[in-house]
């Protein structure tokens, strides 16, 4: 399978990039400086502006999958979607944020007055992303969001998945690493079962 990931120097993005490739993908690396990243066997990287439709269409062409690891406050929902769709990529899979999970019924984490004003305008615009995914009726996409507590760790393979609520491990903690993480979004690469939704994974 061939896949385009964006954001792949990112703490995300550089465990999923090694997930892909552990897994045997072909993988291209789109980057705003293609020096920042080494080639490696089965991966190529080349250079781009992930909000320039007729600049990204022609290098999505092609591939099976594209995934997305990059800051929501540095991309564009309704370009990007746009060259998605007109490279005519059959799945899209986007690393989320913990902001848009529901910490109790009707109020999502975001929101709560004590949530980190410092995080605020990433979460804000991953709930935009977000929704304008949910209004796309012609892309098979799916939105991944980590638990509270998304760190590094070790790679485990075990998880749990939900929808929309923050999970809560036996521990009492919010959590999923960046390597388990990974897995569980190569996971849902290889046997969709979230197509055109949001869903969760944690401990």
């Amino acid at each position: 399978m061939s896949v385009l990931l964006i954001g792949a120097t990112g703490a995300a993005g550089t465990r999923i990039l090694d997930e892909l490739l552990r897994r045997g993908r072909t993988v291209t690396a789109l980057v705003r400086r293609a020096e920042r990243l080494t080639p490696r066997q089965g991966l190529s990287v080349v250079g781009g502006d992930v909000n320039d439709p007729d600049v990204i269409a022609p290098i999505l062409f092609g591939h099976e999958a594209v995934i997305t690891a990059t800051r929501f406050l540095d991309i564009e929902p309704a370009a990007f979607i746009r060259a998605v769709k007109a490279a005519c990529v059959p799945h899209l899979l986007v690393v989320g944020g913990a902001g848009t999970l529901y910490a109790r019924p009707g109020i999502q984490r975001v929101d709560e007055p004590e949530f980190n004003p410092a995080v605020r305008p990433e979460s804000l615009a991953g709930r935009a992303f977000l929704t304008a995914l949910q209004a796309e009726h012609e892309l098979n996409w799916s939105f991944l969001s980590p638990s509270a507590n998304f760190e590094p760790g070790q790679r485990t393979a075990t998880y749990r998945l939900g929808t929309d609520d923050l999970l809560i491990g036996a521990d009492g903690r919010s959590a999923i690493s960046f390597e388990d993480y990974a897995v569980a979004l190569v996971d849902e690469l290889d046997s969709p079962r979230h197509l055109r939704r949001r869903f969760t994974v944690g401990y």
